[in-house]
């Protein structure tokens, strides 16, 4: 099975799949080994990541896929890779979809904001003219399909923000013509209430996602109600990067004061990281072993 076949199989299932997402491979494989299904590559913490910069279109298409590539060589679970706008017309979403699938994503996500794009939960979102938003999608659609012919593989992740701009029945109207255009899952950004959340589950075809950002426009439910309304998929865009880096700080304040603060065993930070894996693995090959 391919990973875009995996990650099939999971959207078939009758669940909402808690989606942590990851930033880098350390935080990816940390994902996979509490035993999670899929992850997300976050735009927003990759950026703070790789960069040190807001997600503001700032990371460039040929980082954003080294990011994915270095993600995907850590782990065997899918990752949903997001392609942000598509870097440019629809000649740039076709590349974008092909650079990675060869990255080894098992899905992109492609959306409809205007370039620069901005995080989906700050001000000053806008959005692009519907006929070119349906062509992103068509694109992405027509991608895929050449894709599959010369043996790949790769699902589309359709995202909307028009809900800010726009109102939820634009949003809506414009996400079910994703889905009409060839989209395996839908994405309406940043629904307001328990109700839209409702709204767009009801109105929508086929697996959508919900992404929950805490302190962000959408309601914060539990897993239980977002597959009652209607969820395939709950993304945690934020929540690994916003506790690696309380823990961070919270380390820093403490060794000025001459204090450690609670951390991994040495022993149990080795092995996630793969030390042990490494070794076992070395000692089929003499030239390889030395003291441990």
């Amino acid at each position: 099975m391919t990973q875009a076949d995996t990650l099939r199989s999971l959207l078939a299932q009758d669940k909402c799949h808690v989606m942590p997402c990851c930033f880098d491979a350390l935080s990816a494989k940390l994902i996979q080994q509490e035993g999670y299904d899929l992850t997300f590559m976050s735009g927003f913490a990759a950026s703070a990541s790789r960069i040190g910069a807001p997600d503001l279109g700032l990371m460039s298409y040929g980082e954003v896929v080294d990011q994915a590539r270095n993600i995907t060589d850590a782990i065997s679970i899918p990752l949903i890779g997001d392609g942000d706008t598509g870097y440019g017309n629809a000649m740039n979403v076709r590349r974008t979809l092909r650079g990675f699938a060869k990255a080894g994503c098992a899905a992109v996500m492609i959306e409809d904001q205007l370039a620069p794009k901005r995080c989906g939960h700050t001000p000053g979102k806008a959005v692009v003219g519907r006929d070119e938003a349906f062509d992103r999608i068509r694109a992405a659609a027509d991608e895929r399909e050449a894709l599959r012919e010369a043996g790949g593989d790769i699902l589309i992740l359709a995202r909307t923000d028009a809900r800010h701009e726009h109102g939820l029945a634009e949003a809506i109207d414009r996400a079910a013509h994703f889905a009409e255009l060839g989209a395996d899952i839908l994405f309406v950004e940043a629904p307001r209430t328990v109700q839209e959340m409702r709204d767009v589950c009801t109105n929508l075809p086929g697996p959508k996602m919900a992404n929950i950002v805490e302190g962000g426009e959408t309601p914060d439910l539990p897993n239980a109600e977002l597959h009652d309304i209607g969820f395939s998929i709950a993304a945690y865009p934020l929540s690994l990067m916003a506790a690696a880096m309380q823990a961070m700080v919270t380390s820093l304040r403490s060794m000025r004061d001459d204090k450690r603060p609670g951390q991994m065993d040495f022993v149990e930070l080795r092995r996630r990281i793969g030390f042990d894996d490494y070794y076992e693995t070395s000692e089929a090959y003499a030239s390889s072993r030395r003291g441990q």
